[in-house]
């Protein structure tokens, strides 16, 4: 068993290589607009920048996960760290669209590793009855990342524009510093390492139910983010309700606060009453939200409905990590949760583009593809997981091999 203080190393490791991996993302939705004029193009044309870094995320979690099961989570982490931060940086630095999409699609594969890695590194070293709130926290860390963003947005956007905002994003690769300093390599890759591994191909084969089933279940999980998220600033509040950018900003920190919190009280409660039980609860949680969010006119009701959305939306993805890890094959922990994420990701790269189109047929009015989005997935979500496995007390940190 690890010491608690290597364990909360690892768990500060991988919170804030999530968060920073989510701020480095989301820069790119509330400068879309300045980035689209620089470029002489349209915003819909842009959001293939969203789209390429989502459908390039499965590769990523696939290539740096196969390596993380190889060689160790902690140094294939170090490496993937700086790979996305220097990828952020060199994005503000594009002359033209072609190398800008080009940046985020390579972005895109860094930005898929980190997740895997990083949630097998701290799933295999807490103790078992932290599994909860430590998923919750660790994905708590993408609103965080997205607090972060609107933050830096509203402080520094003005004085630095969209270049110089890729460009503080690319300090994120600072983390490599902490992690090589003071993170352990995960207890349960180690008493492995030894043992024979079986090939990829037969792992799968024996898995293959589990692994479709992830994929469709992670698809809907993407859609019921994404689908909240990702035009709701700039398209959904800056151009159909044409809020001015301190509005903008303070209902974006509202959400984010809103989904902190419900990433880490879900995430707690799935301790309690199951990984199942609590994920159906916050989906369904969402669908009397659906009015409020999409359909409310004034600042303060759009500020609470979003506040109520995305408590629920976290709120479901608070268990992910703990989920996913404990139903992963041992021998593919760094690899199967993260590909199959990154895969429902990669299904679901239409999102913003899609949404960004109904909401142009529709006289740049957004609120029937957000709220169509988002509930449908949540529906889809909610029968898929509520149907599907638990393993809420599989043993992990080596425990298999000794007896």
């Amino acid at each position: 068993m690890p010491e608690p203080v290597s364990a909360r190393h690892v768990v500060v490791a991988a919170v804030l290589g999530w968060t920073l991996d989510a701020f480095d993302f989301f820069i790119l939705i509330f400068v879309l607009a300045d980035v689209a004029r620089s470029f002489a193009t349209t915003l819909t044309t842009l959001t293939l920048a969203i789209t390429l870094t989502l459908a390039m995320r499965p590769v990523g979690a696939f290539l740096f996960g196969r390596l993380a099961d190889r060689y160790g989570r902690r140094p294939v982490l170090i490496i993937d760290v700086a790979c996305f931060g220097a990828l952020e940086f060199l994005s503000g630095l594009a002359p033209n669209l072609l190398t800008f999409m080009i940046l985020r699609a390579l972005f895109g594969i860094a930005m898929g590793g980190e997740w895997g890695i990083g949630a097998s590194l701290a799933m295999e070293t807490v103790p078992r009855r932290w599994r909860g709130w430590v998923s919750g926290l660790l994905q708590a860390g993408y609103p965080a990342g997205f607090f972060l963003a609107t933050a830096a947005f509203g402080v520094f956007y003005p004085l630095v524009g969209w270049r110089g905002m890729f460009m503080i994003g690319g300090l994120s690769a600072l983390l490599v510093l902490y992690i090589r300093r003071s993170v352990p390599e995960s207890p349960d890759w180690l008493a492995r390492r030894a043992a024979p591994r079986p090939g990829l191909g037969l792992v799968l084969r024996d898995h293959l139910g589990l692994l479709i089933w992830a994929v469709v279940m992670m698809t809907a999980f993407n859609f019921f983010s994404h689908g909240t998220q990702d035009l709701y600033p700039s398209a959904f509040l800056g151009i159909q309700h044409r809020f001015s950018h301190a509005t903008i900003t303070t209902i974006a920190l509202v959400a984010s606060a809103g989904a902190i919190a419900g990433g880490i009280a879900f995430g707690a409660l799935s301790q309690r009453i199951g990984r199942r039980a609590a994920i159906v609860l916050a989906c369904l949680l969402a669908l009397p939200v659906l009015p409020i969010w999409a359909f409310s006119a004034t600042p303060a009701a759009l500020a609470a409905g979003a506040l109520l959305m995305q408590m629920c939306v976290q709120g479901a993805w608070g268990v992910v990590p703990a989920h996913l890890n404990e139903l992963s094959p041992p021998q593919l922990r760094a690899t199967f949760p993260g590909f199959v994420y990154q895969l429902g990701n990669f299904l679901a790269s239409s999102n913003a583009t899609l949404q960004a189109a109904v909401g142009a047929r529709m006289h740049q009015n957004y609120s029937w593809a957000l709220a169509a989005v988002a509930g449908a997935a949540a529906v889809s979500i909610a029968l898929l997981v509520g149907f599907g496995a638990e393993a809420r007390d599989v043993r992990m940190q080596g425990e298999q091999l000794k007896g």
